[in-house]
C-alpha cells in the first residue's frame, strides 16, 4: 500500500505543476476602460458629450412641455373681449413656444386669415428648430463611437501580431489576454453607440409629441380669429 500511495501522490504533484498559475488582477470599471488603449480617449469624450446634450435637451423639452396654464384659455377670452393687448400681454408673461406663436399671429390680427397663419407657422418652425437644437449630434455619435470601437481593436490586433513576430513565436497567454484588452474599445464603443441611439429617439418622440400639441392649440387659435363674429 505504501507503494500504491507514494505513486498517487507523486501523480499528484505532477498535475498540480502542470497545471497554468491563474493571476487574479482586480480591476475597477476606470482601470479596465483605460487598458483599451489611447481610443478609450475619444470614445470617452463622445460619451460625456452625448451625456450632456441629452440631459439638456430633455430639460429643455419637458419645460417646454409642461402645460400652460390655461394660457390659450386666457387668450380666447381677451381676443373675445376685443382686448388684444391683453392677449398679447399674457403672450409675453407666458414666453413659451405655444405664446411666442399666438403673439406672432395676435400682432396680424386685421389681416387675411392666410397671413395670420402663416406667420404663426414659419414662427412655429423657428420653435421647432430650437426644441431640435443639438439632437442630430446624439445621431452622429450613435454612428461614430461603434466605428472608433472597432478602429481601436484593429490596431489592437495588429500590434500583437506585430509582438507576435518579433517575439518569433506565439505565447496563447500573451495574445489572448492581449486581445481581449482591446476587444473592450469595441465593447465600448458600441455600448455608448447604443445609448445615444436610444437617447436621439427619446428626444425626438418627446418634440414630436409636443408639436403635436402646439399645431392642435394653434389651429384653434386660427378658428377662432377665422369665426365670422371676429
Amino acid at each position: 500500500m505504501s507503494l500504491v500511495q507514494a505513486t498517487v501522490d507523486t501523480l499528484n504533484q505532477v498535475q498540480q505543476q502542470a497545471l497554468p498559475v491563474v493571476v487574479q488582477e482586480d480591476l475597477n470599471l476606470l482601470q479596465l476602460l483605460m487598458k483599451g488603449g489611447w481610443i478609450m480617449i475619444p470614445i470617452l469624450l463622445l460619451f460625456f458629450l452625448g451625456l450632456v446634450i441629452f440631459f439638456e435637451r430633455y430639460i429643455t423639452i419637458s419645460k417646454a412641455g409642461k402645460t400652460e396654464g390655461g394660457l390659450l384659455a386666457q387668450v380666447k377670452s381677451n381676443v373675445l373681449a376685443g382686448k388684444l393687448d391683453s392677449a398679447m400681454a399674457v403672450c409675453r408673461s407666458s414666453n413659451s413656444a405655444l405664446s411666442r406663436m399666438l403673439q406672432k399671429g395676435l400682432t396680424r390680427v386685421g389681416r387675411p386669415i392666410k397671413d395670420i397663419e402663416g406667420a404663426i407657422e414659419n414662427q412655429g418652425k423657428l420653435e421647432v428648430s430650437r426644441l431640435e437644437k443639438n439632437i442630430n449630434i446624439l445621431g452622429i455619435i450613435a454612428g461614430i463611437a461603434p466605428m472608433l470601437g472597432f478602429v481601436g481593436t484593429i490596431f489592437g490586433v495588429i500590434q500583437i501580431f506585430r509582438d507576435v513576430e518579433v517575439a518569433g513565436g506565439i505565447d496563447i497567454g500573451s495574445v489572448s489576454g492581449g486581445l481581449y484588452v482591446k476587444m473592450i474599445a469595441s465593447a465600448s464603443g458600441l455600448t455608448i453607440g447604443i445609448l445615444a441611439y436610444i437617447g436621439y429617439h427619446i428626444l425626438n418622440m418627446m418634440v414630436e409629441r409636443l408639436i403635436l400639441r402646439i399645431e392642435t392649440d394653434a389651429i384653434e387659435f386660427i378658428d377662432l380669429l377665422d369665426e365670422p363674429s371676429l
